[in-house]
């Protein structure tokens, strides 16, 4: 090791990114662990590094042989090998077995990946939380379910106990018909329930924890109490100071938040969600051990400690003591940027932070180098004022209305349906259908197998795969069934999806006579719904695999081939990405307006469509 430090960090995501902006001009070095070209890397080049998942153990052992500390971007890491090198120790390339720090601990890590025993945790330290009880799993979750009803009443939250984030893995329970849903949808996770708790408002407030070698905490330093808005489960805004809240209360919030970190190990900046209750009290929600989104607005309102400089100060033991942490502004607030409809929906806002001047108030805008997906934090702004009178909110709305606009385009198309219509013939773009070169052939043994196949040639038109379709009988044309298969590499084909009913001997006969993949699609026929078919095609002897989907799924049958082709070709690979988005978007969306209006409006609405 040279006499530069080098931090090794798990992750490299946007808080990685910041991290490692904070890091150049203090002079550290900071080697990331995370796939190739991830934000952190885009901006720190250098040859430590190491390219891989923060989660495989080897890659983490790697990292701990050239670093002098280790550190986490997200917690959710394998702790076990965190505890090895910390304890343990890891083999340097001369084979030296050396300990390597790691802050926060693995001890808090693990903690709090467990939400459950995080609160459990705090409790015992006199932190207040929500009242929560665990919930057993699998058959004895029907009756957890009553048993938290009988002890909360409704409504109540079932939360799981790990890997949740975002609002993702919550539940709010209004009432018995909501029991089998919470087992559909949650009931393979490690669960708990949560006393239901009205509250004004979200607070959060960043701590900075100092120890000494042995473990023992030297000190606590919390920034601003910030206010933090909600929406759709993400955080939407963050605003210092938290608005018609008075003094004691952000001070209240600091003490609590502090109460609980020292209650952690481990050097560095953690995060303290809490509830404003309605009576004024601080309940807390949870904890984040390391930089956090409640805590970008410190880059700008405290230059000369963000918590991004706090968290390399404090894992490399330099914070000083009796620190008082003043934001140089009166105001501020942060603005997520979150992935609109299109790759190119954000465009307008970044232009409006590069020409919208704004007398008496500064605006910075930070890009997370990553691709925009719908609902991906690919960045935000963030506004300071040195004016107490100034009214923020009303200055900043333009901006606002453009991420309002944003998420009402994003919400309106993850709510189009998934499977694509074929458009009027007037208006209707030319067919993809190319029997010259086609890359995917679609074949069937009845033209009454056609209705079952018009759902997969819809999903190779929206794909724009070029494509051919064809009727070819494995008993009433084998030659030519044989002539297709023959052919069919020699044509530049690399996918093959075949249809048939009873029998179905086509696909597993096509796939007998070529190399390229069949897919095949069992249809329903008249008698036994389909199973024979089913049967014939996926009980093929070794040797001959075709691939089987669903009966009358031809649906997935394209899917399956566009994957496929995205094995050879890019652009099919990055098409297959944003309808996996596209998924996940209609999906939440749905969520986020269920939630929103009840279960009986959501209803009465869906009857209308």
């Amino acid at each position: 090791m040279g006499k530069t430090p080098v931090i090794g960090l798990l992750g490299g995501g946007q808080l990685g990114r910041m991290l490692c902006e904070a890091a150049g001009p203090l002079g550290y070095d900071i080697a990331v662990l995370d796939e190739a070209g991830c934000p952190a890397k885009q901006i720190n080049a250098n040859d430590k590094h190491v390219t891989g998942s923060f989660k495989d153990a080897a890659k983490v052992r790697e990292l701990a042989s050239r670093c002098d500390v280790l550190t986490v971007e997200i917690e959710h890491v394998n702790t076990e090998v965190l505890e090895e090198i910390a304890t343990k120790g890891v083999r340097t390339h001369s084979g030296e077995l050396r300990k390597v720090p790691v802050h926060p601990s693995w001890r808090t890590l693990r903690l709090v990946q467990d939400k459950f025993a995080q609160k459990e945790h705090f409790h015992a330290a006199g932190v207040p939380i929500a009242p929560q009880m665990a919930l057993g799993d699998g058959e004895l979750l029907p009756q957890s379910l009553k048993e938290a009803y009988q002890k909360f009443g409704f409504p109540f939250m079932i939360k799981a106990r790990k890997g949740s984030y975002d609002g993702r893995g919550n539940f709010k329970v209004n009432g018995p018909e909501d029991f089998e849903e919470v087992v559909k949808a949650l009931g393979k996770l490690p669960l708990y329930a949560e006393k239901w708790v009205p509250f004004a408002m979200e607070l959060a407030v960043m701590v900075i924890r100092t120890e000494d070698d042995a473990g023992n905490c030297t000190g606590v330093y919390s920034y601003p109490t910030v206010e933090t808005v909600h929406e759709d489960d993400v955080c939407k805004t963050v605003l210092m100071p938290p608005r018609k809240v008075d003094g004691a209360v952000c001070a209240q919030a600091q003490n609590v938040a502090q109460e609980v970190i020292k209650s952690l190990w481990g050097r560095g900046v953690f995060a303290v969600e809490m509830f404003l209750l309605q009576d004024g009290t601080i309940m807390v929600n949870e904890v984040a051990p390391r930089p956090h989104n409640s805590g970008h607005y410190t880059i700008e309102a405290v230059p000369y400690l963000s918590q991004y400089k706090a968290q390399l100060h404090a894992i490399m033991d330099i914070v000083p003591g009796n620190m008082q942490l003043v934001p140089r502004c009166s105001q501020a607030i942060m603005l997520n940027i979150l992935g609109g409809a299109a790759p190119e929906s954000h465009d307008k806002l970044v232009r409006l932070t590069e020409t919208e001047y704004i007398r008496g108030t500064d605006v910075y805008l930070h890009l997370y180098g990553k691709a925009s997906k719908p609902g991906r934090k690919i960045g935000h702004i963030t506004f300071t004022t040195p004016s107490a009178d100034v009214d923020l909110e009303a200055t900043i709305a333009p901006f606002v209305n453009e991420v309002d606009l944003m998420r009402k385009q994003r919400l309106s198309a993850s709510s189009a349906q998934l499977r694509p219509t074929v458009a009027p013939e007037a208006n209707r773009k030319t067919s993809s259908r190319d029997p010259t070169a086609p890359l995917v052939v679609v074949t069937m043994g009845s033209d009454s197998d056609l209705s079952v196949l018009t759902a997969g040639l819809d999903i190779l038109e929206k794909f724009e795969v070029p494509y051919d379709c064809t009727i070819t009988s494995a008993h009433r044309t084998p030659a030519r069934m044989t002539e297709l298969a023959n052919a069919a590499a020699a044509r530049g084909i690399k996918v093959l999806i075949a249809a048939a009913g009873g029998a179905a001997h086509l696909p597993g006969m096509l796939a007998s006579e070529t190399t390229v993949p069949v897919i095949g699609v069992p249809v329903k026929a008249t008698h036994l719904d389909g199973n024979d078919s089913l049967l014939s095609i996926v009980q093929m002897p070794r040797g001959i695999p075709v691939a089987t989907v669903g009966i009358n799924n031809s649906t997935n049958a394209a899917l399956l081939a566009v994957r496929m082709l995205g094995s050879h070709y890019p652009e099919y690979r990055e098409k297959m990405a944003q309808y996996m988005e596209s998924m996940k978007v209609e999906v939440e969306g749905k969520a986020a307006k269920l939630e929103e209006v009840g279960y009986q409006a959501y209803l009465a609405d869906k009857a209308k469509k």
